[in-house]
């Protein structure tokens, strides 16, 4: 191959790696769905029911979101899971069965590379998130509850439109319990979920 061919075929092949490695980046008007696997833990000290303390336990399950990037670093995500069920232990009474929780979150994410040619996308998001209890053991009601949620989580991208994703966030999740139309104590749950699974971009 003669000089001038060569120097065009490394041109060409210059232009398709930068332009490949572009196509990698978060960019305004980017579209994205993520589904995967997480573990909550709530935190040590539950609360009390009854005059009791309550303990409520870890739990595992599938996790689930979307969002919308209307700047190449900041965008809206909307995730939650399927109900989580945690079972429930109250001081001398023992094990009281178990009570469905379903977070949703409505967040805000920066992504400091976004824009940038990378295939490592960081972000870190805050906003609200919402609970709903239920399936509560006979005799009881847990409230639903509203507070803050904040997020870290990362991208690594396998294709444009394909991304693993791994994700840790923290809620403020504080939910009055009734009985018989009394409070009778607060479930104090504020939990940490770790999780991965892959995003799809569109």
């Amino acid at each position: 191959m003669n000089q001038p061919l060569k120097l065009s075929a490394i041109a060409v092949t210059a232009s398709l790696l930068l332009a490949s490695q572009g196509a990698l980046a978060y960019s305004a008007g980017d579209i994205f769905v993520r589904g995967g696997f997480a573990k909550t833990e709530v935190k040590s000290d539950n609360g009390s029911a009854d005059g009791q303390s309550l303990d409520i336990e870890d739990e595992n399950g599938f996790t689930y979101g979307a969002g919308y990037l209307f700047h190449d670093r900041i965008g809206v995500e909307l995730n939650g899971s399927e109900p989580f069920e945690h079972d429930l232990t109250l001081e001398t009474a023992g094990s009281i069965g178990s009570v469905d929780r379903m977070p949703v979150n409505l967040l805000v994410n920066y992504y400091p590379l976004g824009g940038l040619d990378s295939r490592v996308q960081p972000y870190v998001g805050a906003g609200v998130n919402y609970t709903r209890f239920s399936d509560e053991p006979d005799g009881l009601d847990v409230d639903h509850s509203y507070g803050a949620v904040g997020q870290l989580g990362i991208d690594l991208a396998v294709t444009r439109n394909l991304m693993l994703n791994g994700f840790a966030n923290y809620a403020d999740v504080d939910a009055d319990i009734d009985s018989g139309g009394q409070q009778t104590g607060t479930a104090k749950v504020d939990p940490w979920t770790i999780g991965g699974g892959i995003t799809l971009r569109f």
